[in-house]
């Protein structure tokens, strides 16, 4: 390490300048891994957020929950399974609403959940909203950037019926939109409410039933039931419409960048190396061992990696203060963990065709080069 940091004091531009693209490559892994895992839970974490591990789907809907209709005798069969306590129902229905008084019209998801069972929505702010409550909502606070408040009075689109929003939860989106918690009651009347010629809308039905049950109670639910799909929290948020395209494509990029980083990394390292030979040459003329040189350049590139790494984090912890809420830009700790220790351990790969080309080097070769 010694040589190392001498060669870095003696050689300040040249190791500066690799230093400042491992610092943009860096920000930009960071950058683009945060709005993956931003954009992944605006798209599902309304489901996420579920205290529940498991989901029942109909058996032909492919696992998507818009797809699957059950009804009560299903609900039944699962509940005689895992306890009452333990299975509640969920309809759900993409719409649009409006807002009295207000020029407002957002895409939402309508949630249709026993507001005493276990998925009932947890009010951040507001009031909460029982099974008996008439023309009331909770909403996800997205839609207070839309100017829409407690008391507010939202309507929806297709049928026209006026919803008075009673409070907010956190974090509750569904395929990209914001839900809109409703009781059974009033979900009645959204999904078989009477059209201006008196007609029914929609049948009564619910999309699934949400478990919270042990391995065996799963295995069992799909052998006893038929006609059903028992699938698991990570199975229902990939099978949400958009969801694994979306992830897919940005992974690929980020794996690119990881890639990229590497061989950029590896070019100036290789370079350098390339116009220090004969001083390789020499030190093994005079008896210096080739694994001290090559930790030497380990050294190096593990020096600039985890320098350029904590300033890109500092960057980003900045830039995070700054960024409008909804930007969707999500960094916990175990994903800032794993993708800094992917991006050293990519640094460390790139260099080591610089490691090779030491330990090719011969001293009597380099020295004869430098007496000519």
């Amino acid at each position: 390490m010694f040589l190392a940091l001498r060669e870095l004091r003696h050689s300040k531009a040249r190791y500066a300048l690799i230093m400042v693209i491992m610092l943009l490559v860096s920000f930009l892994v960071l950058f683009v891994t945060g709005l993956a895992k931003g954009l992944a839970y605006a798209n599902v974490s309304a489901i996420e957020n579920m205290p529940t591990n498991y989901y029942v789907v109909q058996g032909d809907a492919e696992h998507k929950f818009r797809r699957s209709q059950l009804n009560e005798s299903n609900l039944k069969d699962v509940q005689s399974i895992v306890g009452k306590e333990n299975a509640t129902p969920l309809s759900m229905q993409m719409s649009t609403i409006t807002a009295t008084d207000l020029d407002v019209k957002a895409d939402v998801t309508f949630f249709a959940v026993d507001m005493t069972g276990p998925i009932a929505p947890k009010v951040v702010e507001g009031e909460a909203i029982t099974n008996d409550t008439k023309g009331s909502v909770i909403v996800d606070r997205k839609l207070e950037e839309s100017g829409i408040k407690i008391g507010s009075v939202i309507s929806d689109q297709q049928t026209g019926l006026n919803l008075k929003v009673a409070g907010f939860v956190e974090d509750n989106s569904y395929s990209h939109t914001p839900v809109v918690y409703i009781n059974a009651q009033d979900w009645q009347e959204l999904t078989q409410g009477v059209s201006q010629k008196g007609t029914t809308v929609h049948p009564a039905s619910f999309n699934l039933i949400a478990v919270h049950a042990t391995s065996d109670q799963a295995t069992s639910l799909q052998t006893g039931l038929k006609g059903v799909d028992v699938i698991t929290q990570k199975e229902a948020i990939s099978s949400i419409p958009g969801y694994s395209e979306e992830q897919g494509s940005l992974l690929m990029m980020i794996a690119f960048l990881f890639v990229i980083s590497a061989v950029v990394l590896a070019v100036f390292f290789y370079v350098i190396t390339i116009q220090k030979t004969s001083q390789f040459g020499i030190l093994k003329a005079m008896g210096t061992k080739t694994s001290y040189l090559a930790w030497s350049v380990l050294g190096q590139v593990l020096l600039l990696s985890v320098s350029s790494l904590v300033v890109s984090l500092l960057m980003i912890g900045g830039m995070t203060m700054i960024l409008p809420e909804s930007m969707p830009f999500q960094l916990n700790t175990p994903t800032l963990i794993l993708t800094s220790s992917l991006f050293v351990g990519m640094s460390l790969i790139g260099s080591l065709i610089s490691v090779l080309k030491v330990a090719k080097v011969d001293a009597l070769e380099a020295i004869g080069r430098v007496g000519a």
